[in-house]
């Protein structure tokens, strides 16, 4: 409760001078105080208001933070009736409608011996003037609760963040990696001259997953030995959607449940999930609305 809240219920009991002077308040505050009660009052409606479309947005998506609610809230929305961002967050935090924040795993990578080497053809720039020219990938392991596993490998374009091609399976082999490429290029229709990122993981580095960059005319970039930072985009990504599919669990309920679970979060992060580096839109409308390309086959 105010100070001011305390004089205002008392003051029929006791003299507002004397109850100013307890409180340690001055009477203009305190009765400038009352006589903006009604603009309190209003604003405090207007913040229940939003409080509630803020609710309704976190519904589709419970790890949404203030800017992607506010992105969310202001999309085609005329100016007059946009809200701000540190409206959004002050809400928020009043009504205790915090996104997921959860604590970031460590990952500690183990690099395999290398059968092939190749050069970094990024060097840590995970930018691209348009689609299907970059990507990187990398295999994030799924723990399902029983005591398995899943492993995920993934295709990310560098220009929209999308997932463009990925693979589920209960191994590591090769044909994992493979499968997500060729995903992607079905997806794109072709990957010739695309550069594909990865770390020095003996899938990677395999004669098999060459042969399968050749066949796509894909040219093959590698980081450091032991480096995460030379491909941060797709440990970030592993990051994000572990964080937002477990949000918070050790493990999910079994294969199938990881499968499923996975497979939703996927649809959705590059369908409707609100991505910074698209300027708050999702992966697949930043590509179509924007400006440059798909060089995709006629």
């Amino acid at each position: 409760m105010s100070r001011f809240q305390f004089v205002a219920d008392h003051c029929d009991t006791f003299e507002v001078k004397r109850l100013c002077r307890v409180m340690g308040i001055a009477r203009s505050s305190y009765y400038k105080w009352v006589a903006t009660a009604g603009a309190r009052a209003a604003r405090k409606a207007a913040d229940d208001a939003l409080a509630a479309r803020i609710v309704a947005v976190q519904k589709k998506d419970k790890a949404y933070g203030a800017p992607r609610v506010t992105a969310d809230l202001n999309d085609g929305v005329a100016e007059p009736e946009r809200v701000n961002r540190k409206r959004v967050a002050r809400v928020m935090r009043q009504h205790a409608l915090p996104g997921l924040r959860l604590r970031r795993r460590v990952r500690t990578t183990i690099p395999e011996p290398a059968d092939r080497k190749y050069p970094d053809l990024l060097g840590r720039d995970f930018t691209a003037v348009e689609a299907n020219r970059k990507y990187v990938g990398d295999i994030t392991y799924l723990p399902c609760g029983d005591g398995t596993f899943l492993y995920l490998a993934t295709v990310i374009d560098c220009y929209s963040r999308r997932l463009v091609g990925w693979s589920i399976a209960d191994h590591m082999r090769t044909e994992l990696v493979i499968d997500a490429l060729d995903a992607a290029a079905r997806e794109r229709g072709t990957l010739t001259d695309a550069i594909f990122h990865a770390d020095h993981g003996a899938v990677y580095t395999s004669k098999d997953y060459a042969a399968a960059c050749a066949r796509h005319g894909v040219l093959q970039s590698m980081g450091a030995v032991g480096s995460s930072a030379d491909n941060a985009l797709a440990e970030s990504f592993n990051a994000t959607m572990k964080r937002e599919t477990l949000a918070g669990a050790h493990a999910y309920h079994g294969p199938e449940h990881a499968r499923r679970t996975v497979f939703r979060w996927i649809n959705h992060y590059n369908k409707r999930r609100r991505h910074s580096w698209c300027g708050y839109r999702s992966p697949i409308t930043y590509e179509t609305t924007t400006t440059a390309t798909l060089r995709l086959v006629a």
